[in-house]
């Protein structure tokens, strides 16, 4: 499989790693929209909420948990972040592989539209 989260999750592509377990890595975005932009990934691939079995949702809890963590590590969790998920094309997905979008370090005002 020719994925890059999947590649970059699993220690096949150099990152900045910021939180990694057996299910779940969270890595700095490459062009952050925002002082803190942290990319969470499952390892196992998904291409997005919808390709995920009923059977497997547990992942999305394990990566909520990760988000969780990096937030009292990383020192955001107090002041506030955003967590956003784009699913499908129209939905603005733009990686086949689920992701979350941590935004943090500034006052968030408002949803990023076009």
């Amino acid at each position: 499989m020719d994925c890059i989260f999947c590649k970059l999750a699993n220690g096949e592509i150099p990152t900045d790693l910021v939180y990694e377990d057996e299910k779940v890595a969270a890595f700095r975005d490459v062009n952050p929209v925002a002082p803190v932009h942290i990319l969470v990934v499952p390892k196992k691939h998904y291409v997005s909420l919808e390709d995920i079995p009923f059977d497997e949702m547990s992942i999305i809890a394990d990566i909520h948990s990760a988000i969780r963590k990096i937030s009292d590590k990383e020192g955001f969790a107090v002041d506030g972040y955003r967590i956003i998920n784009n699913c499908g094309k129209d939905g603005g997905q733009e990686v086949p592989h689920i992701h979350y979008h941590v935004l943090a370090g500034k006052k968030l005002t408002k949803l990023v539209t076009d």
